[in-house]
C-alpha cells in the first residue's frame, strides 16, 4: 500500500510493508544535520537521517492507524 507518491516515480515515497512496518523513500540528509541534532540524537552506524516533506506526511496521515 502506497500512501503517497507525486505520481511520477520519484521521490518521495511512504508505503506498507507486508509484515507491518513503514519504507520510506527521500532525501538522505544525515551528513548535512548530524551536528544540527537535538540531544541526546544520535543516528547510528547503518542507519541514515532521511527527510520527509511536510506535505507528504500530511498526504499520509489519514492512512496512518492511531497507536
Amino acid at each position: 500500500m502506497v500512501w503517497a507518491t507525486p505520481g511520477d516515480g520519484s521521490c518521495p515515497d511512504i508505503w506498507k510493508l507486508c509484515n507491518g512496518g513503514v519504507a520510506v523513500i527521500g532525501q538522505g540528509l544525515t551528513e548535512t544535520y548530524q551536528d544540527r541534532l537535538p540531544e541526546g540524537v544520535s543516528v547510528d552506524p547503518g542507519e541514515r537521517l532521511i527527510i520527509i516533506p511536510r506535505s507528504t506526511m500530511i498526504a499520509v496521515k489519514a492512512g496512518i492507524p492511531d497507536a
